[in-house]
């Protein structure tokens, strides 16, 4: 129950951070803000939130409200700030880079008024509410990518309940925390359906592993293989990488074995495929989370011990490399 809890909390910070980052605009969507042109080869440093990202693009937005977009290359640095004066770095890699992570880039201009990122830092409380806030979009991405009919409706209704919010304002006074959690609910799920309607899913391969393996079978293998042959050359996808363990075992065991298969398909698809770690969004572990067979089963058990990769493609994006 305690790791439960602490999970619960994790997510919900993560969830109030992202809000805390969108309350100045007047509406869920991101409202227009004056584009920051870097001169070329000029240096900058940049400290903002990341608005999004798409495959090696970032667009970062300051205090000042600035939009800078961020080009990633293979030599771009990513790790933690110095903690204390003597404190080292601590490196990842540029999978952690995801939409609502306070982030500074150093680096200097390139074509378009755009920056080349050289270094690129944050610290472990903004990169921990950051994925705790990821995560928990999740399932909404899903969702959304399999039903847009359902998302236009889903818009419409969170539009429709935040006038009623606002016109009902003054008769909720005596209950004025519990309207500020549900406006935040509002503005957070409505950003993310924003977000993810732009992409549409290609591709979803399924592959499963042995009780407490982490390794690929051959047939896993194959599966791999047959995606990552007919990956897109066009610079407008993404691959999203999910594990799951089955129910047997405590909640941190799942989690962690969970991650560990993710991280293995990753290394798969890096090391035998070539594909960029910028192409790929942050491997997640889910734990037993989500159940998709029979627990009581063997076999139930078995569907349960996978991990879900997902080619995503950017509708509003058609150039190729």
């Amino acid at each position: 129950m305690e790791g439960q809890s602490a999970r619960i909390s994790a997510v919900v910070i993560g969830a109030l951070v992202c809000t805390m980052l969108l309350v100045g605009s007047s509406s869920a969507q991101f409202s227009p803000a004056e584009k920051n042109v870097i001169v070329t080869d000029q240096k900058a440093e940049v400290k903002g939130v990341i608005l999004t990202r798409d495959g090696e693009m970032l667009v970062i937005r300051d205090i000042q409200r600035k939009d800078t977009t961020v080009v990633l290359t293979d030599t771009t640095k990513v790790r933690t700030e110095r903690k204390f004066l003597f404190g080292g770095h601590k490196p990842y890699d540029v999978t952690v880079l995801v939409p609502g992570l306070i982030v500074t880039v150093e680096g200097k201009g390139c074509e378009q008024g755009r920056l080349l990122a050289k270094d690129i830092t944050f610290t472990e409380p903004d990169f921990r509410a950051a994925v705790a806030a990821y995560v928990q979009a999740a399932p909404i991405k899903k969702e959304a990518a399999q039903n847009k009919q359902q998302i236009a409706q889903t818009e419409q209704q969170l539009a429709a309940t935040s006038t009623q919010l606002a016109t009902t304002t003054t008769q909720l006074a005596a209950t004025d925390r519990s309207l500020e959690d549900t406006s935040k609910e509002v503005v957070a799920t409505n950003q993310r359906i924003s977000n993810l309607d732009k992409y549409d899913v290609a591709k979803v391969v399924t592959v499963y592993f042995k009780t407490d393996s982490v390794k690929l079978t051959k047939e896993a293998k194959a599966q791999l293989d047959e995606l990552a042959s007919k990956a897109p050359e066009a610079r407008n996808y993404m691959v999203e990488v999910k594990g799951y363990a089955d129910p047997r075992g405590n909640l941190n065991k799942n989690l962690e074995l969970s991650q560990r298969r993710a991280d293995a398909v990753v290394e798969y698809l890096t090391v035998q495929w070539n594909i960029p770690l910028r192409r790929i969004s942050v491997p997640m572990g889910y734990g037993d989370t989500v159940q998709v067979g029979d627990a009581k089963t063997k076999a139930g058990r078995a569907q349960d011990r996978r991990v879900e990769v997902s080619v995503l493609f950017n509708k509003g994006l058609t150039t190729s490399e």
